[in-house]
């Protein structure tokens, strides 16, 4: 990149700096009041998800003539981060929505299809799900078993799916299947399914540990008919389809890390400066400020990172390598801020009264969602060996 490329690392134009604030205060006025109570309940958060898609952040990355906002991976960095700083769950929600289901309709669907699913989906009129895991396959993504065959007008789907976000609460799903067991990868298509077809069955909702009002359950298809004409792109591709959708996928769970790990920041300092021990602030140690100083450091470069990557990708760079350094370090440097912003409270940060108990329960799935860490450093060792 040369300097003038770079000029988006340090600093937003005027119209980012709005969308920050907005949802920023989004963020603070509707969100933060009811976290717990969402969490405690592994209550899906659907009034939010509307009043957000009323904003125009269920349709970041869309076109205003399908009824999104027109807006990129930068802006989608900023807005999943300043979710994420309150509220993880919710972040996760949104990044899903956007970049899973509803890109993969926008990129690779026929006019016709992105006509019929996607305005709704930019909207907010419905919820999406993309259904990639199953049972049997989480980080061999290419190991699938549900089938799809032809038989006319249909495709006959049977199969399951797991830990599928949104998959109960979601009326339009992107499934992956295989057409040809011949071929492979290149046997796998990708279909558009809605969640009253005959044979679309919602399986058990998982009881999770962490992101709990970001509902994950488990999908089955008997005998699913599904319209040929839902086929996405052509057959065989929808494996090399979900490997594209998975590079931006990166870069919104890179970005909630980043929120995540800014959000721990934030407590923590706002804790230290008002707890004392042995007479003075917590804030006065200089083993507290060494943690600070890590924090925000990592924080820093964490961020830059996912910028990067997400600048490469509003650019139509390649970028497959960017997306996975972003997510692997700012997933596990949020893991290291949480840690160290439970051990800044001490006990308190071991109860539900403080916001970094619920950091610390919900970050460990930023190490394992769109790829495991160690798919993101198989991901980074191909592309230098490739290089």
């Amino acid at each position: 990149m040369s300097i003038n490329d770079q000029q988006f690392l340090a600093e937003l134009s005027e119209d980012q700096v709005i969308i920050k604030n907005t949802i920023r205060e989004f963020a603070e006025n509707k969100i933060k009041p009811v976290i717990m109570e969402y969490d405690e309940e592994q209550k899906f958060p659907m009034e939010l998800l509307k009043e957000l898609g009323e904003l125009g952040f269920l349709g970041i990355l869309f076109p205003e003539e399908y009824g999104g906002a027109g807006l990129g991976y930068v802006e989608f960095e900023i807005i999943i981060e300043e979710l994420a700083r309150i509220d993880p769950s919710i972040a996760l929600s949104v990044a899903a929505h956007n970049g899973l289901c509803t890109n993969h309709i926008f990129k690779f669907a026929n006019e016709k299809l992105k006509k019929k699913y996607v305005p709704d989906l930019a909207s907010g009129k419905k919820i999406g799900a993309w259904a990639l895991t199953e049972p049997s396959s989480g980080s061999d993504a290419a190991g699938l078993r549900t089938v799809a065959e032809k038989e006319g007008d249909y495709y006959i789907l049977n199969g399951s799916k797991n830990f599928i976000t949104h998959g109960a609460n979601g009326s339009t799903t992107v499934v992956m299947a295989i057409t040809n067991k011949n071929k492979g990868k290149k046997g796998i298509s990708a279909f558009i399914l809605e969640n009253d077809m005959p044979g679309f069955i919602v399986g058990k909702k998982e009881n999770k540990l962490g992101m709990r009002s970001c509902e994950t359950s488990q999908l089955a298809f008997e005998n699913c008919k599904v319209p040929a004409e839902n086929l996405i792109g052509e057959e065989g591709m929808g494996f090399i389809q979900s490997l594209q959708i998975l590079e931006g996928g990166r870069i919104s769970i890179a970005s909630l890390s980043v929120g995540l790990a800014q959000g721990c920041l934030d407590v923590s300092i706002k804790y230290s400066k008002e707890r004392e021990q042995f007479g003075k602030p917590l804030s006065a140690f200089q083993a507290t400020q060494f943690k600070f100083a890590d924090i925000h450091t990592n924080i820093e470069a964490a961020r830059m990172l996912t910028l990067r990557a997400a600048y490469m990708k509003d650019k139509g760079l390649p970028n497959r390598k960017e997306a996975s350094i972003a997510k692997l370090f700012a997933s596990e440097i949020a893991e290291k801020a949480a840690s160290e912003a439970v051990q800044i409270l001490g006990g308190y940060g071991f109860i539900k009264d403080y916001p970094v108990e619920k950091f610390y329960r919900d970050v460990k799935l930023c190490t394992i969602g769109e790829g495991t860490s160690e798919i993101q450093r198989i991901i980074i060792a191909r592309e230098l060996l490739q290089d």
